[in-house]
């Protein structure tokens, strides 16, 4: 690589869904890398194996490739700075926490998890800050080697500098400082062999030569220990910067109490892609203007870390809906037309009773009216099959005791059309309430309801056009029948 680029990673844990938090995440990289010309890398860090999700992996990939993120290096495509999952890296880092190790920068620790659970009690106790007492830090070199060989289990710890001060810059939150008084000793290599989070990130950063780290600010507290990591080895920081807290209306953390937050749930819930990264891409970020619709592409070509904010993002379902109304109603016809396909399929309708000239009509007449493809079946069934029943409270207020007559004359009207015309129909309900000698309305409404079994809806002409002179009999005479 060269000197200046830009390398970014997305570094989810297999834990399960990808949350949207974590979307936002990967699509912050992944615009940042995009507009800046350098390469977004997917690394896997499945180091904590209580947590590991069988699947997950997959699942997150394909998550990814569904958003249009896709990843320049990583699991599947490759790249020079693999493996990319942490768990083929174990001989990487067992090598790295000897150097630690040997420079005294690390130290092993023997202590019991019940030790450790009773020095966090008394400190809670004396409401101290919960830290390691350092118990192990001044074993002998004799102690150590006697209780590697007696087989007794040990993790690595970083020996936290007394009475330093931590500085770092970030792009999104300026000149950052921590004591190293509230850095605890934290644990580098676990019992187990499997490095923590903070090894393993730090190393993994450094040897694929990632030179932003864009994440969470919920990472925010751990990048003084991350620091002084690098301090340890010798090597160049990279530059940080730590996205908003997504909240909840109410201002909490966005959580799973609240509503969905996995990216698949929106997905099934069929949210169009465009719509959901527009939505996540305004999560904090804004390009200085009133824009509020995006295609991905012209997010590539706006982003900038330096308009992300530092305040918290408020997570607003009504928002999303909003957006999907919009990015469904930009979308080209015969695009829609192929999800209307799929959805009918998926809902058990057999989309090859209906002409494509037949469901692109359908299409026009409802698309201001629909904010899902699901919305068509919704919201206007009877598009795709006759009323089973008529809505109660639109019987009650508009068929009236001479409505039946009235459909009668009507029909009468239609049948002696020839190949009408949406004008014709209209035209021929006008001629009949004139005879009839009322007004429009005393037929509209009914025939609305006859045709469609609803109050509202698109227009009715539009409706009755599309359905077309057959099929609107039928339903006038099957409303005759049913209607009391």
């Amino acid at each position: 690589m060269t000197a200046n680029e830009v390398r970014v990673r997305f570094a989810p844990s297999p834990t399960g869904f990808l949350h949207v938090g974590g979307l936002r995440t990967a699509l912050f990289n992944f615009l940042f890398a995009r507009n800046s010309g350098g390469k977004f890398i997917l690394r896997i860090e499945d180091t904590d194996r209580a947590r590991y999700v069988e699947g997950a992996v997959d699942n997150l990939i394909n998550t990814l490739h569904w958003a249009g993120l896709n990843y320049d290096e990583g699991p599947v495509v490759g790249g020079n700075f693999g493996p990319y999952v942490q768990s083929e890296r174990l001989a990487i880092y067992k090598k790295h926490i000897e150097m630690l190790l040997e420079k005294r920068v690390a130290y092993r620790c023997f202590c019991t998890p019940e030790r450790l659970e009773a020095m966090r009690k008394e400190q809670e106790r004396q409401k101290l800050q919960p830290k390691y007492d350092r118990t192990c830090l001044n074993l002998s070199e004799n102690e150590i080697n006697d209780n590697v060989a007696a087989g007794k289990a040990y993790v690595v710890r970083m020996r936290v500098p007394d009475n330093v001060t931590i500085k770092f810059s970030d792009i999104i939150r300026g000149d950052v400082e921590f004591s190293s008084e509230r850095v605890d000793d934290q644990v580098l290599l676990k019992s187990d062999g499997y490095p923590t989070y903070h090894l393993a990130n730090v190393v993994d950063d450094h040897l694929m030569e990632i030179s932003h780290v864009i994440r969470g600010e919920e990472w925010l507290s751990s990048t003084p220990k991350h620091v002084l990591l690098y301090e340890a080895f010798g090597w160049d920081v990279p530059k940080f910067a730590h996205l908003p807290l997504l909240l909840n209306p109410d201002r909490s953390k966005l959580s799973k109490r609240q509503g969905d937050v996995a990216v698949e749930d929106y997905r099934d819930k069929g949210y169009l892609k465009e719509a959901l990264v527009n939505f996540v891409a305004l999560l904090g970020w804004n390009p200085g203007d009133d824009r509020e619709i995006f295609s991905l592409q012209e997010l590539e070509n706006e982003f900038s870390l330096e308009k992300v904010n530092k305040s918290g993002a408020i997570f607003n379902v009504e928002k999303l809906n909003w957006l999907n109304f919009q990015h469904l109603r930009n979308k080209p016809e015969d695009e829609v037309l192929g999800m209307l396909k799929a959805h009918l399929a998926s809902a058990g309708i057999d989309a090859a009773q209906f002409t494509d000239e037949y469901l692109i009509q359908v299409i026009d007449a409802m698309r201001e009216r629909v904010s899902f493809v699901k919305d068509f079946t919704e919201k206007s069934p009877y598009f795709f099959s006759a009323p089973a029943a008529y809505e109660e409270a639109t019987v009650k207020k508009r068929w009236k005791p001479q409505s039946a007559e009235y459909l009668k004359k009507l029909a009468e009207e239609l049948s002696a059309l020839e190949n009408p015309s949406k004008s014709d129909y209209e035209e021929a309900l006008h001629r009949t309430a004139a005879a009839l000698g009322v007004g429009n309305g005393q037929l509209i409404h009914p025939l609305r309801l006859a045709v469609s079994g609803m109050g509202e809806g698109p227009g009715l002409f539009d409706i009755v056009n599309i359905l077309g002179k057959e099929e609107t009999l039928r339903r006038i005479n099957s409303a005759i029948e049913s209607i009391k």
